[in-house]
């Protein structure tokens, strides 16, 4: 599962190929939560509130680049890396 994004410690991760609805994988120390693409909100899983703000706060700026991801993904083509909210 191929990292596309990492920031303030958190990782954000996508599946080929994985099930539906559209989510990303969001890893913070011991936690993981299944994050919707379209609106950001937990699917599955858990994170501590700050770093869930922050992951729906970086789905919601990166939407369109994370629903390409998932496109690529579905026909098995590599990732593209999304900036992170600490990139300057």
């Amino acid at each position: 599962m191929p990292t596309i994004s990492f920031f303030y410690g958190i990782a954000i991760r996508m599946y080929s190929n994985d099930h539906q609805p559209p989510h990303c994988h969001a890893f913070y120390g011991d936690f993981e939560a299944q994050v919707a693409i379209s609106s950001g909100e937990t699917i599955k899983g858990s994170l501590p509130s700050n770093a869930r703000r922050l992951v729906r706060e970086w789905v919601e700026i990166n939407r369109a680049a994370l629903e390409d991801n998932w496109q690529r993904a579905r026909h098995d083509m590599s990732l593209e890396k999304i900036h992170g909210l600490d990139a300057e």
